[in-house]
């Protein structure tokens, strides 16, 4: 890892390090939301609204960031969620994602979309999560479910809200389109970050067949984008009955439909809106929270998914009724900068500044932090930041 980003002190800094080392269309394949983004702006927004109350004469000497979260322990109730196209950032892609979780004692959750099979990456991890797209083809998911409990996996994380691709217009500008072509514009991007060209040309995107196993995520993207499928009801009763263990419904931002998935047996919910690439002018995921929380009335887990780039953040999630926080964008900065060591970096950030937060506001362990720990106020005059 390279001086800088060992001393990266903020997501922030990662960020800006990652901006100067990839292309931008990869850049913005990774930043961008979608149509006008006010969604992706409104998600990390809406933690400055956060209130947070600091406290003294409370013994903070010892603080605790450990949780168990749907049984899996935690040294911080933080989980890297699913992405895709990780591939394009660092030739280790997932595995140095899922090397850097167990290291650090956090969440993974493999995605669907992936470049590598997730045999390889049940073998570099602890406990693991897996996400998944429903299709219409039942037999397809059985496989898919059996494949994956058969490797240790006990906790399925469906995702809910892609009936349809959102108009990412980022993509569409820089012609990311599936399936992915190189195009004079992209060559010529390509050509102002030589090593990153330089690791991508070693065979940072090999094709199917290649005796590794590894395989191009726009290539697995290009299938999960033909057989996208809008999840019902019924689809979720079946998945039910077809997983035998944990089931967590992600992409859910109605309290309505928190209350649903419970109902048909859910043992978490992710609240969230895809990192603003799907409905543009969707609500805050921080915003949507407490609505979710108290719908669930503590039949379920909550974790919130969005907008997460400090410490303050997870308390302040936490402090809103949520478990813990799924974060995407923040570890791929550190991904595409410095691969597992950059990962681990972005987490350490993280974890630190929520530490030092829960000493300012008095707060000993993470399962002390509540309603009187964090308030949200009004929205911030001017505070429509990136996500």
């Amino acid at each position: 890892m390279s001086r800088r980003a060992a001393r990266a002190g903020s997501v922030a800094e990662m960020r800006e390090l990652a901006r100067r080392r990839l292309p931008r269309p990869v850049f913005d394949l990774v930043e961008g939301g979608a149509e006008d983004e006010v969604t992706l702006q409104r998600n990390s927004a809406a933690f400055l609204r956060a209130r947070l109350q600091p406290r003294a004469f409370v013994d903070v000497a010892e603080r605790d960031t450990a949780t168990t979260v749907l049984g899996t322990p935690l040294r911080s109730p933080l989980l890297l969620a699913p992405t895709g196209a990780a591939r394009v950032l660092h030739r280790d892609a997932e595995l140095a994602v899922a090397r850097a979780a167990a290291a650090r004692g956090v969440g993974y959750v493999h995605g669907t979309v992936s470049g590598h099979p997730v045999e390889q990456v049940a073998r570099v991890t602890g406990s693991w999560w897996y996400q998944l797209f429903l299709s219409a083809d039942r037999g397809r998911v059985t496989a898919e479910l059996d494949r994956v409990a058969a490797l240790g996996c006990r906790v399925l994380v469906v995702t809910v809200d892609v009936p349809t691709f959102g108009n990412r217009e980022r993509d569409r500008r820089h012609g990311l389109t599936l399936p992915v072509r190189l195009s004079p514009g992209l060559a010529l991007h390509c050509a102002t970050r030589p090593r990153w060209t330089a690791e991508l040309l070693r065979g940072n995107l090999p094709q199917r067949g290649r005796p590794d196993g590894r395989v191009s995520p726009f290539a697995t993207q290009g299938q999960i984008l033909r057989s996208l499928y809008p999840v019902t009801e019924g689809d979720l009763a079946w998945l039910r009955g077809a997983w035998p263990h944990r089931l967590v419904v992600k992409g859910v931002m109605d309290p309505e439909d928190g209350a649903l998935a419970v109902r048909h047996g859910a043992d978490g919910v992710v609240v969230s809106n895809h990192g603003g690439r799907q409905l543009d002018r969707a609500p805050a995921t921080l915003e949507a929270l407490p609505g979710v929380v108290e719908a669930v009335a503590g039949r379920a887990e909550v974790l919130l998914d969005g907008g997460v780039r400090r410490g303050a953040d997870v308390l302040t999630a936490l402090g809103l009724g949520a478990r813990a926080v799924l974060v995407g964008r923040p570890y791929l900065y550190g991904l595409a900068v410095a691969g597992q060591a950059g990962v681990e970096r972005v987490i350490d950030v993280l974890t630190t500044e929520l530490d030092r937060t829960m000493a300012l506001t008095g707060v000993a362990s993470v399962r002390d932090v509540g309603a009187r720990t964090v308030t949200l106020g009004p929205p911030v005059a001017g505070s429509a930041g990136a996500s």
